[in-house]
């Protein structure tokens, strides 16, 4: 689908400066709950689900054509709830339910590679999302039922003049519109999700940050065949539960452990997921700063409690001094070459990590901010 850029509009080029930086959101009720395919392969069998109360349904049809949605499409939805998300922290006067993004940014923010192929395949997840159909009681109101695609539609942005692509148009459906901008109807996750290649391992990582999140040091426990239902997957029980159980043993999600139990009232085990506790980077020999890293001071609320800078990751701290100052680079990019440079040699590890990088950003902002388009 093909539409005409109106020559009014610019709402693709104001939102260009500053998408490459999200904070990433996903929409609270698709954590749990079974919208989507846990399969590469093209699925075409319903899913249907009930809670164990009876109370809440969930039922996933796929168009014969191009399959159900998987929870790899699914990060295109996060994206979008980040979007929308950053627009109400700022204070939008308007928040628009069709977003007109560039699919680079969208590449980009879900940590694919910006490749001919991944077009090809971002244009295969818009096909699913939008010809996937949803029927459930969640959020249905008064309705007995809400019935609704993830996207209303999409269609590719032409420039009349030069006949190029500038963009697409995503057109959200109310129902994770309304989900995305109500009190609460949001939940931040890490970056690293993106980098989970197993669709059940992505599946359990937001169980997971739903439940578990906010449980504390008890964390949260489910039975394996409750988990079983909630997850949609096709397939019998007994494979489910040797994967979860190769998933425990590897305990590879990001930031929680995850545990076998016997459940006091069943032969069936639990599954206890734990949040990990905020583990300090390996210290590093203390060298001398090199004076073309170490540049002028940070805030000091960037230093940890001790008076020291934690080394190796990004702080909330640091990446909101880097967005009030340096908006619109993708900072994630940068620390990436930041690290790679500082590893080359020994000698550049520098004394304050948070404050190096803030100057290393200073620096490349000041030689290439005629780049930006606010510029």
């Amino acid at each position: 689908m093909t539409e005409r850029r109106d020559q009014d509009n610019n709402q693709i080029d104001l939102f260009l400066p500053y998408l490459a930086d999200l904070d990433l959101r996903d929409q609270r009720e698709m954590m749990e709950r079974p919208f989507f395919s846990l399969s590469k392969s093209k699925r075409l069998k319903p899913i249907d689900y009930t809670s164990p109360d009876g109370k809440t349904w969930v039922h996933v049809s796929a168009n014969p054509n191009y399959g159900m949605a998987t929870i790899w499409d699914a990060d295109v939805l996060i994206y979008c709830a980040s979007v929308l998300n950053d627009m109400k922290e700022r204070r939008a006067n308007e928040i628009p339910r069709v977003l007109r993004v560039m699919p680079y940014d969208i590449l980009r923010s879900i940590g694919r590679p910006v490749s001919g192929r991944s077009y090809a395949l971002l244009g295969a997840a818009l096909d699913r999302l939008q010809s996937t159909t949803i029927k459930t009681n969640i959020r249905a109101e008064h309705r007995r039922e809400a019935t609704f695609s993830w996207l209303d539609s999409w269609s590719q942005i032409v420039d009349e003049r030069t006949e190029r692509s500038r963009g697409v148009s995503l057109a959200l459906s109310n129902w994770l519109y309304e989900g995305v901008l109500m009190a609460g109807g949001v939940l931040s996750i890490d970056r690293a999700y993106f980098d989970i290649t197993g669709g059940r391992e992505r599946w359990l990582y937001r169980v997971a940050r739903k439940h578990a999140g906010g449980a504390g040091e008890a964390g949260f426990s489910i039975a394996l065949p409750t988990l079983f239902d909630k997850s949609g997957a096709e397939g019998q029980y007994r494979r489910f539960k040797f994967e979860i159980a190769a998933i425990v043993r590897e305990n590879a999600l990001p930031g929680y452990d995850l545990a076998l139990a016997q459940a006091a009232t069943s032969s069936e085990p639990l599954l206890h997921i734990v949040r990990r506790a905020e583990r300090s980077a390996p210290a590093k020999p203390r060298c001398a700063p090199d004076r073309s890293v170490a540049l002028p001071a940070t805030p000091d609320r960037i230093r940890t409690r001790a008076g020291a800078e934690p080394a190796g990751y990004l702080t909330d701290e640091t990446l909101a001094h880097l967005r009030e100052h340096y908006r619109g680079w993708d900072f994630h990019s940068l620390h990436a070459e930041f690290k790679t440079w500082i590893h080359t040699d020994e000698q550049r590890t520098p004394d304050r990590y948070q404050s190096a990088f803030i100057g290393y950003v200073r620096r490349y902002h000041e030689k290439n901010r005629h780049q930006l388009k606010s510029y």
